[in-house]
């Protein structure tokens, strides 16, 4: 998809808007999960999500090839429209996106001030995603996919950085959503050259990607039930599935009640607030701490966008 000096470039293209995220080794997360445990920092972007680094890759780049597109559409739950949103802004490119009815009001409220026309359509993420890509036809405006090269490419900086910066991992649990934050650390991995394991997470009421692994071939599911709205995904990506499947180890379904308490650990020992598919990584961990037992893992947190209502009722409660 993309070489070591391409993917260096992106994370030069990336640097000029934000510098790289820490990653830390937090000590009273190591001592509860029982492993030598880091933790790389995406909530730290100026979006709070992982996701900024792909729309400022595909922004650029839609922008020299294209300088005189219309606009943009995309469906996302949150931080991939922030992440266009951000970048569209940045670039000077108008950008519109579809959310589901009842998403994330705060979300909402984010990707409108960094300049984003917000419509809600649908009961869910896919629903969202096949009205965007009606209105791209009729409107004229490029369909921006919440899984692509350049996103893949874009996101794939933070492994990067992560595997440089961090002691070499022997695991590396990462949330999935719709594939591009776990491809971007299947390919940084295979480019730099290390056996790194990497580790999907889903929702057990979201697990398209897990039941794909294990049949071999893109499962649907009817519903995406989980808090976890990052990981609320029934239409697994064909092209991101066949990454996966190549170069992760396993899938690990977390429920919600474990990613919740996820939320209070990472809060607890670090003083960072997570979302769902962000505390997915360590509920997986904590899911199979015994098995990691004396290994060096690391945890992708991948974002902190949190409703302070779904924190309430969802985690402090």
């Amino acid at each position: 998809m993309f070489t070591l000096a391409e993917l260096e470039a992106a994370a030069r293209l990336v640097h000029q808007a934000f510098p790289p995220t820490p990653q830390i080794a937090w000590p009273l997360l190591a001592a509860r999960c029982g492993v030598d445990v880091h933790v790389k920092h995406e909530n730290h972007t100026p979006t709070g999500a992982f996701k900024l680094r792909g729309g400022l890759v595909y922004m650029e780049r839609l922008q020299r090839e294209r300088p005189d597109v219309v606009g943009v559409v995309s469906a996302t739950r949150g931080n991939h429209g922030q992440a266009l949103a951000y970048a569209g802004q940045r670039h000077g490119v108008e950008v519109t996106i579809l959310v589901p009815r009842g998403n994330s009001a705060e979300k909402n409220a984010a990707m409108r001030a960094f300049g984003a026309r917000l419509i809600e359509h649908g009961e869910d993420f896919d629903a969202a995603r096949e009205e965007a890509m009606r209105l791209a036809v009729a409107e004229g405006l490029e369909f921006a996919p919440s899984f692509a090269p350049d996103l893949v490419k874009g996101v794939a900086t933070y492994a990067l950085e992560f595997f440089r910066d961090a002691p070499p991992l022997d695991a590396l649990y990462v949330p999935i959503g719709m594939g591009s934050g776990i491809c971007g650390c299947i390919m940084a991995r295979d480019l730099l050259g290390l056996t790194t394991q990497i580790i999907g997470v889903q929702s057990t009421g979201a697990p398209s990607y897990a039941l794909s692994f294990a049949a071999g071939h893109v499962v649907t599911t009817p519903r995406a039930e989980t808090l976890a709205d990052g990981m609320a995904t029934r239409v697994p990506d064909a092209g991101a599935l066949a990454i996966i499947r190549a170069g992760a180890a396993r899938i690990v379904t977390v429920t919600d009640d474990e990613v919740a308490a996820a939320i209070r650990a990472y809060w607890q020992d670090t003083h960072n607030l997570a979302e769902g598919a962000g505390a997915a990584p360590l509920a997986a961990l904590l899911q199979e701490r015994e098995a990691m037992r004396g290994k060096r893992v690391g945890l992708v947190l991948c974002g902190g966008n949190i409703d302070l209502d779904l924190f309430r009722d969802w985690v402090a409660a």
